[in-house]
């Protein structure tokens, strides 16, 4: 219940700061077209301090969010005040019977909450997901009710989920969305300590140990400060990626969708930076 109230205060002021009343329905000021040229086909970038638009393309455009749906279960999880430390056991219920994805947790792999929570987070592990959703009080449709009661509760009126893995295409949001729902993770340390991990160990009950890399090759990068991250993939919506990173001393957000390259999410956030160290690399605090 905390973190509820955190959540809905940071989206009250976000509104505040783009100048606007807290009604859902309302929109923060459109951001001037001019700026990086970018191949995703929505973006936004918030300055996080002012909550003012930087750079939007499309922004409002309600697209599939792949594995970004992650965000939003993690921070359900976290709500639910559920034991971390509670085992639970990966079933058949657990596999992708939309994309027949393959995963790593075989049947009947334990692993605390924490290490799944971990795994969905930095490493997109769609059955560490799954899993999280079904044990949760009252079930997978419980879970994905309460994911859709917190889109409204941050004001995501474009956004609607099915499922907590982010495998089905009716998973949908704009980037403007986004921006708030990434605003609202960001006040979760576990989501911004998980999210930005380089590579972690899990080990299973049989003590075989399982090493797992982040799925965003930037956290890695000693150009980048990166607070909160998430990359997501399905084919109806290429490759995603959200951020809350520190870019020329400003936190900002930025929400990449509908990339088509295997790269280009990546070369459209080192072109953001780019630009925003050319716009903004002068100023001085003080």
């Amino acid at each position: 219940m905390r973190r509820l109230v955190v959540a809905l205060c940071i989206t009250m002021s976000m509104g505040s700061a783009w100048g606007q009343n807290t009604d859902r329905n309302s929109r923060p000021a459109k951001a001037v077209a001019s700026g990086p040229d970018l191949k995703s086909s929505s973006v936004l970038v918030i300055d996080q301090s002012e909550g003012t638009a930087l750079y939007g393309k499309n922004a409002d455009n309600v697209k599939p969010i792949a594995s970004i749906t992650k965000v939003m279960t993690a921070m359900v999880v976290l709500d639910a005040d559920l034991p971390l430390d509670e085992l639970i056991v990966i079933s058949k219920e657990d596999r992708d019977l939309i994309k027949g994805t393959r995963s790593r947790l075989h049947i009947g792999a334990a692993l605390t909450r924490r290490e799944l929570l971990q795994l969905a987070l930095m490493a997109s592990e769609n059955r560490a997901a799954e899993a999280l959703t079904r044990v949760y009080p009252g079930g997978t449709s419980a879970f994905v009710g309460a994911m859709n009661r917190k889109a409204v509760e941050l004001g995501m009126v474009h956004s609607r989920f099915v499922d907590g893995t982010g495998l089905s295409s009716e998973n949908v949001s704009t980037a403007q969305d986004l921006t708030k729902m990434v605003a609202a993770a960001y006040q979760y340390p576990l989501i911004r300590e998980f999210t930005t991990e380089k590579k972690a160990t899990v080990h299973l009950a049989n003590g075989q140990a399982m090493n797992y890399g982040n799925s965003n090759l930037l956290v890695s990068s000693r150009d980048w400060q990166i607070g909160l991250s998430k990359t997501g993939y399905i084919s109806e919506a290429g490759r995603c990626l959200v951020m809350q990173a520190t870019i020329a001393s400003r936190p900002v957000i930025i929400v990449l969708l509908e990339s088509w390259g295997r790269l280009t999410r990546i070369g459209d956030a080192n072109r953001i930076k780019r630009w925003m160290e050319s716009r903004f690399g002068s100023d001085v605090p003080g």
